[in-house]
């Protein structure tokens, strides 16, 4: 499945440009398990070896999706409430126990955790929802979750380009993707166990 999708994305990336990138990653900052790391690297590969669209506009491009995605899941969760979310998300593949989880996260690190979330798996997908339960100030919850998905897109990028020297993303050499890609699920993995894991796990 992976790999069909890397095939249809290198095949549309240099059409569906920027617009395509801000697509993938809205649905990738909302409930849908769509991996950043198989979105903005191969873009900001093609970028560096066509010269179709820009690094920068990459990052900009994934981190306005991510925006975008993080606003939907903030707005959803505010106008919903936490009682309805707690009923009925379970149909969107939010349980009770990731929207509790997320809630100690949210009350341990506060508006920093947004930033802190982007960085992260899990969390990044469901910090929107204690964010907007609680009606955090929605300026402050843009504000770092532009800055956290911006960093985050740029390291993407850095990671898409050099990996990529070798012509492996434009190709969909899945093994090297999954190679680099999993170097940096490994180092995630650990941050996330030690600052997102045990804090959720929290009665």
């Amino acid at each position: 499945m992976l790999q069909g999708f890397i095939d249809w994305y290198l095949a549309q990336i240099e059409t569906g440009g920027y617009w395509l990138v801000v697509l993938l990653m809205a649905m990738e900052s909302s409930i849908i398990p769509l991996p950043s790391e198989v979105v903005i690297p191969p873009a900001a590969h093609v970028a560096h070896a066509t010269g179709s669209m820009s690094l920068g506009g990459v990052v900009a491009a994934g981190t306005f999706g991510s925006w975008l995605g993080a606003a939907l899941m903030y707005w959803a969760a505010r106008l919903a409430g936490r009682p309805l979310l707690l009923r009925y998300g379970h149909y969107l593949l939010i349980t009770p126990g990731k929207i509790e989880g997320a809630q100690r996260w949210a009350d341990h690190y506060g508006e920093v955790g947004v930033f802190i979330s982007r960085l992260l798996p899990v969390v990044r997908h469901l910090i929107g929802i204690p964010a907007g339960v609680v009606r955090m100030n929605f300026l402050y919850y843009s504000i770092f979750t532009i800055l956290g998905s911006a960093l985050w897109c740029a390291v993407l990028a850095w990671l898409g380009v050099t990996a990529g020297q070798d012509q492996a993303l434009l190709d969909g050499d899945l093994h090297r993707i999954s190679l680099w890609v999993g170097g940096v699920l490994l180092v995630l993995g650990v941050i996330y166990y030690l600052f997102v894991h045990r804090q959720m796990r929290r009665g």
